[in-house]
């Protein structure tokens, strides 16, 4: 009986992950240029248009650059590059999906305030403090979200933690669109939105990590909660 030949998907796939492995392995270095597809193709075993598909597919995923006119280069492998493709994934994501996305970052959204209220600094403290008081210096919508997509991103920088900061980057800038439906639909959400920023900013001055952690889940899970209702 003849073997069927492998799904070009699952050959694809196949040298995705050997090249990946390359780099892993550390015989590709970040900044380093990669190979020619000839000589990649001939190395691992695999057909030139298949190893062309798994350089787009990185190249996609951040995890490889293509340099005008040099080539092809592993590039620095930071949280914020290779992740982007998830504010991609978040960005459009639409009703049960937002809502399983809030439930996420409320989970990491409290981990990063615990982190942050026991590694942050005076200088960190007094820029997550700056954004709090713009929050309530407005009564602009916009605005009002603006400084809260920039003080979570404080509170986030403040863990040191660039992975955590980045998935949250993902998620917060695309959850937006919940938080604006609700600021015009509910009653007084921008003003207990402030009071919950208030409470992650004591609990942060106060360097109680519990505190902070649960003030940052109560804020995140209140628009949550609100959405789920929507969709109800």
């Amino acid at each position: 009986m003849e073997r069927s030949t492998p799904a070009r998907g699952t050959v694809t796939q196949r040298a995705i992950e050997q090249l990946k492995a390359l780099i892993v392995d550390g015989q590709l270095e970040p900044g380093q240029r990669l190979p020619t597809e000839r000589e990649l193709a001939v190395r691992l075993g695999m057909s030139r248009s298949s190893m062309r598909e798994a350089i787009r597919a990185l190249t996609v995923l951040g995890v490889l650059e293509a340099r005008h006119g040099s080539g092809i280069y592993v590039t620095q492998l930071e949280a914020s590059d290779l992740l982007e493709t998830l504010g991609v994934v978040a960005d459009l994501s639409r009703g049960p999906q937002v809502v399983e996305l809030l439930e996420i970052r409320r989970a990491l959204e409290a981990t990063a305030a615990a982190l942050a209220a026991a590694r942050i600094n005076p200088e960190q403290l007094a820029e997550v403090e700056t954004h709090l008081t713009a929050m309530y210096a407005t009564e602009d919508p916009g605005e009002i979200i603006a400084h809260d997509l920039d003080f979570h991103r404080a509170v986030a920088a403040a863990t040191g933690n660039l992975t955590l900061a980045a998935i949250l980057e993902g998620l917060s800038s695309r959850t937006v669109r919940a938080r604006v439906w609700r600021g015009y639909q509910e009653e007084g959400a921008f003003d207990r939105t402030r009071h919950e920023h208030r409470r992650i900013f004591q609990a942060l001055q106060a360097r109680d990590p519990e505190a902070a952690r649960a003030a940052a889940a109560a804020h995140v899970g209140g628009v949550e909660s609100w959405l789920r209702e929507q969709l109800d």
